[in-house]
């Protein structure tokens, strides 16, 4: 990652106790999925950032199918209960349709968390 490399963190384990490392987590799983579109022929990828004024905030919703896919990204591997609350947010939003979204993380394995909703291990972005 040049960014990594022009702050001087040249091993993994620098970057991963940096205070930047959940913004160079973020930044690298979005861009895996823009890639991912990218491939399967989608060149404008339908991909948003929600922030309101009460500063609820999704790291990333994916439009598809006439419905927003919510999704976090966190820089741990015990992701909680809390990490998928902020998607009710989308809920009041007359006309929009919210369907289950999850938590991209570093746990290992796919795991159902609060509804429909998921934890995503990276393996699987």
């Amino acid at each position: 990652m040049p960014a990594a490399y022009l702050t001087r963190w040249n091993t993994p384990g620098a970057l991963q106790s940096s205070a930047l490392a959940g913004a160079f987590f973020k930044t690298f799983v979005v861009a895996e999925i823009i890639k991912t579109c990218y491939n399967a022929g989608i060149l404008e990828p339908p991909l948003y950032f929600y922030r309101d004024k009460e500063q609820n905030e999704i790291d990333l919703m994916i439009y598809q199918d006439m419905a927003l896919h919510p999704i976090e990204i966190k820089n741990h591997a015990d992701p909680g209960k809390d990490d998928v609350a902020v998607f009710s947010v989308l809920d009041k939003f007359p006309g929009v349709k919210r369907v289950p979204g999850g938590v991209v993380c570093m746990y290992d394995h796919l795991l159902p968390r609060k509804g429909e909703d998921m934890i995503i291990p990276l393996k699987f972005v």
